[in-house]
């Protein structure tokens, strides 16, 4: 009995393996490659598969969603001779999983190598200036290459990015060295604008200032002057209309005189040559006087030779004439009032 039941235990474990061989469970977005006899059978899709155990073997399985592989920095010398640093990224699909399976032995390493070796091919026809301003050509030219060789693999490449750019250390220092010189060269570019604009305004508002100041001016001086014509013409009419004589304008000039002394620096002042004409018409006008009923009731008599040297004017001549008195002699002379001030006037 005990080899029969030796033998049932191992018939069983043997199916139980088969059963396991047999049912193959398929996760979704996977296939898995199924060989006979090391021959290509069939690729297993997601979901419940049978197989025949022990005579089917699944070789590998196969991720058939979307990949995103980054690759070391890659040395490349550029058309400059300047050896700058490469990152890139590659995002990459299976579509295929025979193909990728049969067609390449490491479908990673052969993308990886065909990046770096086109990579260098591109870069190697660009300066390092188009390189750092051309990632999008770079990309576009990486992707072209890659869909075209990976094709027959199975894989389909979705995108190729550079991750970074990094030139020699040297090189980075004089990129920021003519970087702060750019910058220094445009704040000093904007303060001289700004000094500019600053002047050409302060300029134009003196400007506006001074002709606003003349026009000001000029308004002020005809305004002026219209005032003085007026009055002169107001003035004029005046006289006009009174119908002055010769003797209101001997008298009207008499009364200028008390201006030319005043000042306090004034030490001297000169009479004019027409003081006597004024006097003779002045005198003429008191002479009118007497002689048509004045104090004497007739002509008065001519001056004397003896008459003083000096004539007592009153300083304020506005009072009106002063009144005629006669001498010893019966001559008419004007009457010295003691309450008025006078001023001697040289006739001479």
């Amino acid at each position: 009995m005990e080899p029969v039941l030796i033998v049932l235990v191992v018939l069983v474990v043997v199916a139980f393996i088969a059963l396991i061989k047999t049912i193959q469970v398929i996760p979704q977005a996977s296939a898995a490659i199924v060989e006979r006899f090391g021959r290509y059978t069939r690729t297993l899709n997601a979901g419940l598969n049978i197989v025949v155990p022990f005579i089917d073997r699944v070789r590998n399985r196969i991720d058939l969603r979307e990949q995103v592989v980054p690759f070391p920095p890659q040395p490349v010398i550029t058309q400059d001779n300047l050896v700058v640093n490469i990152d890139t990224v590659i995002y990459y699909q299976v579509t295929d999983p025979r193909a990728a399976t049969y067609e390449v032995a490491s479908y990673i390493q052969a993308i990886e190598q065909l990046t770096v070796t086109t990579l260098r091919n591109i870069i190697g026809s660009m300066d390092l200036e188009s390189t750092l301003t051309s990632r999008e050509v770079i990309n576009a030219g990486l992707r072209g290459v890659l869909d075209e060789a990976t094709g027959k693999w199975g894989i389909r490449v979705n995108r190729v990015e550079l991750k970074a750019i990094e030139p020699p250390t040297s090189i980075q220092d004089s990129m920021e060295k003519q970087m702060r010189a750019d910058r220094d060269k445009r704040a000093a570019i904007l303060t001289a604008e700004g000094q500019r604009q600053a002047q050409i305004l302060k300029a134009e508002g003196e400007k506006q200032a001074e002709v606003l100041k003349a026009e000001g001016e000029a308004q002020a001086a005809v305004l002026r002057a219209d005032g003085e014509a007026a009055a002169i013409r107001t003035v004029f009419e005046a006289i006009h209309d009174g119908d002055a004589d010769q003797k209101l304008l001997a008298y009207q000039y008499l009364q200028t005189l008390p201006e030319l002394a005043k000042g306090d620096s004034n030490k001297l002042w000169i009479i004019p040559s027409e003081v006597g004409d004024a006097l003779k018409g002045l005198g003429g006008a008191f002479t009118g006087l007497t002689g048509n009923g004045g104090v004497n009731g007739g002509a008065v008599a001519a001056p004397s030779a003896a008459a003083p040297a000096a004539t007592q004017v009153p300083l304020d001549p506005s009072a009106g004439p002063r009144p005629l008195d006669t001498d010893t002699k019966g001559a008419a002379r004007p009457r010295v009032d003691p309450a008025r001030e006078y001023r001697k006037i040289d006739p001479e």
